[in-house]
């Protein structure tokens, strides 16, 4: 183990991302919602795949894309997530490594295999999300090491991973460990947070003072308030969170910091070509 301090340590889905491109009429066919996410079976995800075109893999997920992007920055950071033992898995813990993040966390026996996620970008760059979590939702407490979290700054927590009891109680633990050491509990939203009860618990998590810092987007800061407009969003969460922080895609991005709010415009690109992850990297910007 290092000596040097952990500026980050991040808990998430553990996750392969399969890309490939498309057209429109291929989401259509396949009943994909353009620029979402959906969770899928083992078998609806060999089922697509074996429909999509030539892919190539990278390591994914959403904080571990957060702490490649952090770790690219300088910051000295860790990520647990569950993988199995297979070839997926290999790939995971190889990448992670290679990009200098510690991941530490034992592989499990498949089945179930390690987690993809099959990304299909079309021409306009838009992404459409496809995840079939497996391992990566059999992450538990027992995964977690105390001392590491204490010693990291930030503790990070993705919301893809909130879902599924086991991985949940895992990230109600991480955070209560790093709280009680006097560290910083951030949180990022997913869209699977509209799914069935889980906004619910994160709004406990948030109104219990778990939460330090709140990253998401305008539309999943609605969904989580069930508030109107963004103003309403951010009337609803600031008192609760020191930090709050959303992107709005082409119109930038704002935080309010304990009543001081500030926002910045988004910078200019001659050419969207993949939008994958880009959320993530804001936050490991935002972070670093």
């Amino acid at each position: 183990m290092t000596s040097r301090p952990l500026d980050i340590v991040a808990i998430g889905d553990a996750i392969v991302d399969v890309i490939a491109t498309c057209d429109d009429s291929f989401l259509q066919a396949h009943g994909l919602p353009k620029g979402g996410m959906q969770l899928l079976t083992a078998d609806e995800a060999e089922a697509l795949y074996a429909a999509m075109g030539p892919a190539r893999e990278i390591s994914g997920g959403s904080a571990a894309n957060s702490m490649a992007g952090a770790a690219a920055l300088g910051l000295n950071v860790a990520f647990v997530g569950q993988v199995a033992d297979d070839q997926l898995g290999a790939i995971f813990a190889h990448d992670m490594l290679a990009l200098g993040i510690r991941f530490d966390t034992p592989p499990l026996e498949a089945p179930p295999p390690t987690g993809r996620c099959l990304i299909l970008v079309t021409p306009d760059g838009q992404r459409t999300m496809n995840t079939c979590p497996a391992a990566s939702h059999e992450l538990t407490t027992a995964a977690l090491d105390p001392a590491l979290i204490r010693s990291a700054s930030v503790t990070f927590l993705e919301g893809y991973l909130w879902g599924p009891e086991l991985p949940r109680a895992a990230m109600l633990e991480a955070a209560r460990i790093a709280e009680a050491a006097g560290r910083t509990v951030a949180f990022t939203l997913s869209e699977s947070l509209c799914i069935g009860d889980r906004r619910d618990g994160v709004l406990g998590m948030i109104d219990a003072g778990l939460v330090d810092v709140l990253f998401g987007n305008e539309h999943e800061m609605r969904h989580l308030t069930g508030c109107g407009t963004i103003d309403e969003c951010i009337g609803a969460l600031s008192p609760k969170v020191g930090t709050l922080v959303i992107t709005r895609g082409a119109d930038g991005a704002l935080a309010v910091d304990r009543g001081e709010r500030a926002e910045v415009t988004a910078a200019p690109a001659a050419q969207v070509v993949d939008t994958t992850g880009a959320g993530d990297l804001f936050a490991a910007g935002f972070l670093a």
